[in-house]
């Protein structure tokens, strides 16, 4: 079955951090750009950052950037999204997703279930 699951959310308190994953199954991410997205309760869902399919293009969202740190792992077919810094508008459910033209993430062929982050004091 190919899929992607995100894990490492969780609790945290303002100013701290987590670190993401979003491994691949079923499939290599290798050609793929991923991206990570976020939704918060009641709010649209947002593009946090992008790393293309060679690491070569990486983008974030003006809202994470000094914050957030996406990289990728090819060889253990995984991505992550490390969150310093985190404020409470930090909070979401983040998925990641993967787009199969390898840069940019647009239309992604495949989502994760999402991860929740919650920044509470």
């Amino acid at each position: 079955q190919l899929q992607l699951v995100e894990s490492g959310g969780g609790l945290v308190q303002p100013g701290g951090s987590l670190r993401l994953s979003c491994a691949a199954y079923g499939f290599s991410l290798d050609r793929y750009a991923i991206g990570w997205i976020r939704q918060a309760p009641g709010k649209e869902r947002e593009g946090v950052s992008c790393i293309s399919s060679n690491s070569g293009r990486i983008d974030y969202a003006d809202s994470v950037k000094g914050r957030f740190t996406i990289s990728r792992d090819n060889a253990k077919n995984t991505v992550y999204l490390q969150l310093d810094a985190l404020t409470p508008e930090d909070t979401a459910v983040y998925y990641c997703a993967a787009d199969g033209r390898g840069y940019p993430c647009q239309d992604y062929d495949y989502w994760g279930q999402g991860t929740q982050v919650t920044v509470s004091s």
